[in-house]
C-alpha cells in the first residue's frame, strides 16, 4: 500500500480558497470548514499517520506549487520541502527502528521546483543528501491549457538519482504512462482506470497493439474504449477483449456486462474495474518487455 502525505491535497484546497488554511514554515494549517476548527499537519504527524495505516511506501510532506508560480514561491517550496523532508526522514527512522513486525516500509522524497530547471536540480540534490528509497514528481503536472507538461516532468526526473525509483505522482492515462517511462519514471498512480469503469468505459488494446511494440506507437493511439452501454452490445456474445485474461473476458460476454449495468448489479462495476486494472497490468508488462 502506498500513501501520500497530504501535501498536494492541502495545497489544492488552500489555493482554491485561502479560508481553508495556510502554509507556514513549520507546518500546514487546515481549516476543514473554513472556520475556527483547525488541523495541524507537521512532517512528524504525517509520517506517524502513515505508519498507523501500515503503509508499504510512504511519502514525505512537501509544499506543492503550480508550474507558473513565480520564482520566490518556487524557491520557498524547495526550501520548505527539503526542511520538511529531513524531519520526515528523522521521524521515519525513529519509528522504523521501533517496528517489530513485518517488512521495513519505504520512504520517498518529492522533488519540487516548478518549471525552473535549476530549482528542480537543487531540490533533487538536497533530497539525495538526506537519502530516500525513491523520489516522486512534485507539483502540478498540467499547463494552463490543460495538457501534460512533459518538459517539467523531465526536469524532475533528471533531478532524481538514476539508481532509485522515479514516481510520476498522479499521472495515469495510458499514453502518459508510456511517455513517462521514456524519460525514466517507473511508478504511477491514478484514479482513471477505476473511474472509467464506473462510467461503463473499458480499455481495449487497438488491433495489433497488445504487445511491446504496439504500445509505443508514435501517435499514442494504441488503445480504444469499449462503451458497455452501446446498443450494439445488447446481444453480443463475444468478450470485451478476446486477448484479455481477466475474469470478465474469460467468463462473460459483452451482452451480459451490459445487462449487469442495466439492472444495477454491483458485479458490473467490479468486473469492469478488474478488466481496466488488468489492462493497466498488461500495459506495464509490455513496457517492461520493451
Amino acid at each position: 500500500m502506498l500513501t501520500d502525505s497530504g501535501g498536494f491535497q492541502l495545497y489544492s484546497l488552500i489555493r482554491e480558497n485561502a479560508a481553508y488554511g495556510e502554509i507556514r514554515d513549520k507546518e500546514i494549517i487546515f481549516r476543514p470548514d473554513g472556520g475556527r476548527e483547525k488541523l495541524t499537519f507537521t512532517p512528524e504527524k504525517c509520517i506517524q499517520a502513515q505508519f498507523q495505516y501500515g503503509s508499504d511506501i510512504m511519502m514525505a510532506l512537501d509544499m506543492c506549487t503550480h508550474p507558473d508560480d513565480p520564482y520566490e514561491v518556487q524557491k520557498r517550496s524547495v526550501d520548505l520541502t527539503v526542511a520538511w523532508s529531513a524531519r520526515c526522514r528523522a521521524e521515519f527512522d525513529k519509528l522504523a527502528a521501533q517496528k517489530r513486525d513485518g517488512a521495513r516500509p519505504l520512504l520517498f522524497g518529492i522533488v519540487q521546483g516548478g518549471s525552473d530547471p535549476d530549482l528542480r536540480a537543487e531540490c533533487g540534490r538536497r533530497l539525495e543528501e538526506i537519502g530516500f528509497d525513491g523520489y516522486g514528481f512534485g507539483g502540478w503536472p498540467l499547463g494552463s491549457d490543460g495538457t501534460i507538461r512533459m518538459d517539467v516532468l523531465k526536469m524532475a526526473a533528471d533531478a532524481m538519482p538514476d539508481h532509485k525509483i522515479k514516481y510520476a505522482m498522479g499521472l495515469g492515462r495510458p499514453e502518459e504512462i508510456v511517455r513517462c517511462t521514456e524519460i525514466g519514471y517507473s511508478l504511477f498512480d491514478c484514479v482513471i482506470p477505476t473511474r472509467e469503469a464506473r462510467h461503463q468505459r473499458l480499455y481495449v488494446f487497438a488491433d495489433g497493439c497488445g504487445n511491446a511494440d504496439g504500445v509505443r506507437r508514435a501517435d499514442g493511439k494504441f488503445y480504444k474504449f469499449h462503451y458497455a452501454m452501446d446498443d450494439k452490445h445488447a446481444r453480443d456474445g463475444r468478450p470485451v477483449d478476446e486477448t484479455c485474461d481477466c475474469e470478465l473476458c474469460r467468463n462473460h460476454s459483452r451482452a451480459y456486462l451490459q445487462h449487469l449495468f442495466r439492472v444495477n448489479d454491483p458485479n458490473a462495476m467490479r468486473l469492469a474495474t478488474a478488466h481496466n486494472l488488468r489492462f493497466y497490468g498488461r500495459l506495464m508488462e509490455y513496457l517492461r518487455d520493451a
